[in-house]
């Protein structure tokens, strides 16, 4: 065979091998992405508890991955004002070599030479008296702490509240649903009928028109009351920081479980916010913070007392004796020299840095105490309102329960009257109206009511119970 032959049946079996590899590749970016459309598929389409809600909403929540990240700073700076109480602990290890004339640390004379050299030490201090510095700054640092975690708390109990409500808007939303399906289904049964006995001529062709025409509000009802639902779906989604999909669902909880009355007065709840309630007692540790800040700066004023040691030898290689050159080892072991020291130091004028610090430290504790005043005052103020909103919910729900069955007989009895030809459609269609709005208005109150409870529970750090 030709050269030219070899060449063609060269490149003709690269082609396919290319296209064979090509192939592979797609299969497998195409398994590939398979697998994580599945992922995504499990995720999106699973069954949420509750529970499951608030643990996905709190581990993939940002501002409160943040607020972890301040109470861990916290902590750290709690742990450093503690080490400042501690001895500090210092070597030094120099090594040098000079030309020409210089000084010979051996000897501290005169040598015009090479010299290398080397100068070893280590040194320690510890703080004995600042004016309780140092201890009011760890005692600042520790009530900081705690306000921190307190902080976190309320950040995941904020979290924790924001997902129960939209929890229950997505089941309200729902029930929602079924309801204006049910009324869809109610006026089609009553179309099919009518239409049926309008094809023999024994009703008139208004009563028909009238029905298709409810049909159509009840068509546009469901459509109102999907979009809600999928937008509490979304809003639910959005909190949770996962992935929006129409197919999400929820376990249902049987709300009237807590349809029950609330029988703590708003005086109650407040007593026992101001133990429990996380924004409270981060307030209260801000506060105590505050004052040990300011003891603290105080200690300025005082004169500082502290111990120092060292311990240092050299070595020179210009050092001899009577022997000649005086051997690296020797010269490190025989130069060792040690101090010990006591100072006080006595601040005398530091151009008013120290008063005014002081001053800025005062009003930094007015400032947190006022903090504190005002959430306690807020926080009562936002309890007698939610209460009121609660004792409100409640009462509309049972009067509009009352309503609902009033309602129901009504149209009982003009559904009956229209069957049998004796009423009209004006007065089944406004019957059945007036209990299609009460049964929506019964189920939106009894979800409010609910979520009102919520609020008030959440003051008393039990809104997961």
């Amino acid at each position: 065979m030709g050269t030219g032959s070899s060449t063609c049946l060269m490149e003709g079996y690269n082609k396919i091998y290319n296209k064979k590899v090509a192939m592979k590749r797609m299969m497998i970016a195409g398994f590939s992405c398979f697998l994580i459309q599945m992922n995504v598929w499990a995720q999106t389409t699973a069954k949420y508890s509750l529970q499951q809600c608030i643990d996905t909403a709190l581990a993939n929540n940002i501002q409160v991955k943040q607020s972890g990240l301040l109470t861990d700073e916290a902590k750290v700076n709690l742990k450093q004002a503690k080490a400042n109480m501690l001895p500090d602990l210092n070597a030094n290890f120099d090594h040098g070599i000079n030309q020409g004339r210089s000084v010979d640390i051996t000897s501290n004379s005169y040598v015009n030479q090479s010299v290398t050299y080397g100068t070893y030490g280590a040194s320690t201090g510890v703080m004995l008296f600042n004016g309780m510095n140092l201890q009011n700054n760890v005692k600042q640092n520790k009530f900081a702490f705690n306000a921190s975690k307190m902080e976190f708390q309320q950040a995941k109990d904020n979290l924790t509240l924001n997902v129960i409500l939209a929890y229950l808007q997505v089941l309200n939303n729902e029930d929602l649903l079924t309801s204006a399906e049910k009324q869809k289904e109610l006026s089609g049964k009553q179309l099919e009928r009518l239409q049926v006995l309008d094809s023999v001529g024994a009703v008139s062709p208004s009563l028909v028109s009238d029905l298709k025409g409810q049909t159509m509000s009840d068509e546009l009802n469901i459509l109102n009351a999907k979009n809600q639902l999928e937008s509490s779906k979304l809003s639910l989604s959005q909190l949770m920081n996962v992935p929006y999909s129409k197919d999400m669902s929820l376990e249902r909880i049987n709300a009237e479980d807590f349809l029950t009355a609330y029988t703590q007065t708003p005086d109650d709840i407040y007593g026992n916010a101001l133990k429990q309630f996380s924004l409270i007692k981060a307030v209260e540790y801000r506060t105590k913070s505050s004052q040990f800040a300011f003891k603290s700066v105080k200690g300025t004023l005082f004169p500082v007392l502290y111990l120092s040691g060292s311990a240092q030898t050299n070595y020179s290689s210009a050092a001899t004796n009577s022997n000649g050159k005086i051997g690296y080892g020797e010269q490190v072991k025989n130069n060792i020299f040690s101090g010990l020291n006591v100072g006080l130091q006595i601040p005398i004028f530091n151009r008013f840095r120290v008063r005014n610090n002081i001053k800025l430290a005062g009003i930094a504790v007015k400032n947190s105490e006022l903090v504190e005043e005002r959430t306690k005052v807020e926080l009562h103020q936002q309890i007698e309102q939610a209460h009121l909103n609660m004792t409100n919910a409640y009462e509309t729900y049972n009067t509009l329960l009352q309503q609902v069955e009033a309602y129901a007989s009504s149209f009982k009895a003009a559904e009956i009257r229209f069957a049998s030809g004796v009423g009209t459609s004006i007065d089944y269609l406004t019957a059945k109206n007036n209990l299609d709005r009460a049964s929506i208005n019964l189920i939106s109150s009894k979800y409010d009511f609910v979520l009102r409870k919520k609020v008030l529970d959440y003051y008393q750090n039990v809104i997961t119970k």
